[in-house]
Formats: C-alpha cells, sequence, structure tokens
C-alpha cells in the first residue's frame, strides 16, 4: 500500500513538472512571436503622439531621446525626453512623464513644452481609468486636455479647482483628474531642470 501510494505521488509529481514545463516553453514562443508586434505597436503610438504635442518638426526626436529619474524616491521609473527641432532649431520638448494616483493605478502622459515652458499640448498613453468617467481625459471623448494647451504651469496652477488650482476636473472623476494634474506637474518639474542648450547641440 505504501509503495502504491509512493508511486502515484512520484507520478503525479512528474505530470506537473511536465506540464509546467510544456506551459513555460509555450509562453515563450507565444511571447517571442508578439513581442516584436507589441513593440511596434508601442513606437507607432509614441510617434503619434510626438506630433500631437509638439510643433511641427522634421529631425526624429526617439532618436535623440534621452531619460531622466523620476522624483519618487525607492523606484526605478523614468522619465524620457524627446527633443524637437525644424531645421536644427529645438522647438520644443515633449516628457513621457507618468502618475501612480489614477482611479485605476499608474498610466502614462506625453506632453509637449515649448522652449520657455508652456505647455503646447498633452494627451494620455496608456490610462484604464473608468468608462465614462476618468477615460474621458481622452482627447476623443471630451475637452478636458485642452485647457491645459498655451498655459504655463509658472501660472497655471496644476491643481483642480476644489484643491486651489485652475483646472476644470473631469465631472465625477476628480481623482483622474488630480492624477492627470500630478502628472503634468512631474513632467514640468523634470522640463526646469532640463538643459536645453544640450538638446540644441545634438
Amino acid at each position: 500500500m505504501e509503495n502504491k501510494v509512493k508511486s502515484t505521488l512520484v507520478s503525479m509529481t512528474l505530470t506537473l513538472f511536465i506540464i509546467t514545463a510544456v506551459s513555460a516553453g509555450l509562453l515563450a514562443v507565444v511571447y517571442q512571436y508578439t513581442k516584436g508586434p507589441i513593440k511596434e505597436a508601442d513606437l507607432k503610438k509614441q510617434k503619434l503622439a510626438l506630433s500631437q504635442v509638439l510643433p511641427n518638426f522634421d529631425n526624429n526626436p526617439i532618436a535623440e531621446a534621452d531619460t531622466i529619474p523620476s522624483d519618487i524616491p525607492g523606484n526605478n521609473f523614468t522619465l524620457v525626453v524627446f527633443p524637437g527641432k525644424k531645421d536644427g532649431k529645438l522647438v520644443g520638448v515633449a516628457i513621457k512623464t507618468f502618475t501612480t494616483k489614477g482611479f485605476n493605478g499608474r498610466f502614462d502622459v506625453m506632453v509637449g513644452f515649448l522652449p520657455d515652458g508652456t505647455i503646447y499640448n498633452s494627451m494620455p498613453l496608456n490610462e484604464h481609468e473608468t468608462p465614462g468617467l476618468g477615460d474621458k481625459m481622452d482627447p476623443a471623448k471630451s475637452d478636458f486636455t485642452k485647457q491645459f494647451a498655451r498655459k504655463n504651469p509658472a501660472t497655471f496652477k496644476l491643481k483642480v479647482k476644489k484643491d486651489g488650482g485652475d483646472v476644470d476636473a473631469i465631472t465625477a472623476a476628480t481623482i483622474s483628474s488630480r492624477a492627470y494634474c500630478d502628472a503634468l506637474q512631474r513632467a514640468y518639474n523634470a522640463f526646469k531642470k532640463l538643459d536645453l542648450k544640450k538638446f540644441s547641440n545634438k
């Protein structure tokens, strides 16, 4: 009886091992086949965002991009800086920023600044906020993001009006609105520390 139990246990363990190994192998194969298309889709989305948040440019901002650490200690989050140039002259800087304060967690935002710090435009990249509420930060669903365009955070307070700022929150989505402001403020704080001459000379 004891030998039969041991034999059954060994068989179950071996079966479980085989299933795990096969599953891991299948996941690896799927990853190899999908990582290319996923990377290509992300690149396409990034290019579209840059065309929306920067004035007309004729360089390749992605090829000239640089990374800087975030202002949140204890994590590996980074911001990505994309210089936009026209005829060799810097016309703006786009920053891929983020917030961890969304209703459904972290999401990224692409925001473009003119050389004087004025926001040219901004757009969310991968938000998963509540449909019909927080997801109205999408420019296709509301005018929420338009209020930031041509505003300089030096004088335009990037907080919702309920918190003493200048931003009109999305109706019934104050948390998502605050999160968007948080992402823009993080980008502006980073922009102020940039050496724009470095990008102009690249």
